[in-house]
């Protein structure tokens, strides 16, 4: 969708980016606050963000009970909610057009003038600790965090947060919000038919009944470790294997190299045609595979993750040694280079083609501040070469900091054969 984006800095000390996109039906938000898991006051007070999250946007001084506040704000359609993440609290909505500015004034009188009521803390204990057992049914999600703890970061299994939620006080969550939900904390992003209504927005925002505070909270500084030895999970009732590649650079991407990445992420894995998910299910080895990458705050990292019979394990090990070798040699055909950038290509324009789309594209401005320049992606990704694409791939690799992982129903020596196979990954 076309649109145009402009950073705004209030008077009161927020932050945050207004993207005008003309003609839209709908108006949507996010407004984040650096107050997530590792400010947690304590290890056995892991949940204390999370129940934060939770039970904010329940009563408050303007509507003291929740469920009257929930038929006003949601009573022409609107849609709310919220999530926690390591880094950060983060609250969503999007609204038909007709009531953006009463949505958004409830939402922060959610944020601004909260109860923190006992029975709704005493609720949301119970819904989160039924979540986490939830989420624990998740083998890929399992997996994913015991890789983590093999990095060297200390976070707690889904299972373990239902049992630290206990050890969690409203009293925490009351001074947890007061440490981290402050006017320069905070950083947003509204978009929509946004003419005329900026000096509204502004009066908005700029009212917020907060302290000011003194800064933002800074992200922590975290490098990852090598793992010891392969990770295994034991489960009887997963009659396959949920297997996972990560490798992690302690470093910063280059815009250039998150690009060359996005190319070598559609090239390997994205379509039936690709190189290693294309070859692994014509050879009828697997349903699907993925692959991508992310950048935290100090590392960044690569990964590759799939459902395998065990039979068939090795055979696909050969594959995506093979293939991640050949980028990493730059051993890399014309014709699969420009497929892949047209496919990119397609793919970046479908998935701009709504409000929310639009918003969440900009939303590594809540790391650091960065403003992706959308107009620019299109000639990026023609620009993506071979070299490129096999420098990041060396690099990515290049430090030998590596987890494979194996969860399922056999024993853990699987997990040793796959990294004993895939070793040569890491010799660039």
């Amino acid at each position: 969708m076309k649109h145009t984006v402009s950073e705004i800095v209030l008077k009161n000390g927020a932050r945050g980016l207004l993207i005008n996109v003309p003609g839209a039906a709908v108006t949507s938000y996010e407004l984040n606050f650096r107050a997530g898991d590792y400010l947690k006051p304590a290890w056995k007070k892991w949940e204390t963000a999370h129940v934060l999250e939770h039970t904010i946007l329940g009563a408050n001084e303007e509507y003291p009970d929740t469920q009257a506040f929930q038929a006003e704000i949601h009573k022409n359609g609107a849609y709310t909610n919220a999530y926690t993440s390591y880094y950060n609290i983060n609250y969503i909505g999007e609204v038909a057009d007709f009531e953006w500015d009463r949505v958004l004034r409830l939402q922060l009188t959610a944020l601004a003038k909260p109860l923190f009521l006992d029975v709704e803390f005493a609720a949301e204990v119970g819904n989160i600790r039924d979540e986490m057992v939830g989420r624990s049914n998740q083998h890929f999600w399992t997996l994913a965090g015991e890789m983590t703890k093999a990095y060297g970061f200390k976070i707690p299994t889904d299972k373990e947060r239902s049992k630290l939620i206990d050890n969690v006080t409203r009293g925490d969550i009351i001074e947890h919000y007061k440490r981290t939900h402050f006017i320069k904390n905070l950083r947003f992003i509204i978009a929509g038919d946004l003419r005329g209504r900026r000096a509204a927005l502004k009066e908005i925002l700029e009212s917020i009944g907060m302290p000011v505070g003194v800064s933002r909270h800074k992200l922590p500084l975290e490098k990852a470790k090598k793992p010891p030895k392969p990770v295994f999970v034991s489960n009887r009732s997963v009659p396959n294997i949920y297997f996972g590649i990560s490798s992690v650079l302690n470093d910063k991407l280059s815009t250039a190299e998150e690009d060359a990445l996005g190319i070598a992420r559609v090239m390997l894995t994205e379509t039936l045609y690709s190189k290693i998910f294309g070859q692994a299910r014509e050879k009828g080895l697997v349903y699907a595979v993925h692959s991508g990458h992310h950048q935290n705050s100090q590392y960044a990292e690569w990964s590759l993750s799939t459902q395998v019979l065990p039979q068939n394990a090795p055979a696909l090990g050969d594959i995506i040694l093979r293939e991640i070798k050949k980028v990493q040699k730059g051993i890399i055909d014309d014709s699969d280079l420009e497929a892949a950038k047209q496919y990119a290509l397609g793919s970046f324009q479908r998935s701009m083609q709504t409000v929310g789309s639009v918003a969440g594209a900009y939303e590594r401005y809540f790391y650091d501040g960065y403003i992706e320049d959308m107009r620019s992606i299109p000639e990026r990704i023609k620009a993506v070469s071979q070299k490129n694409l096999s420098s990041v791939m060396n690099r990515m690799f290049a430090d030998n900091i590596a987890a494979i992982g194996v969860l399922g129903g056999t024993d853990s020596t699987i997990a040793q054969r796959l990294n004993d196979q895939l070793q040569p990954l890491w010799r660039t």
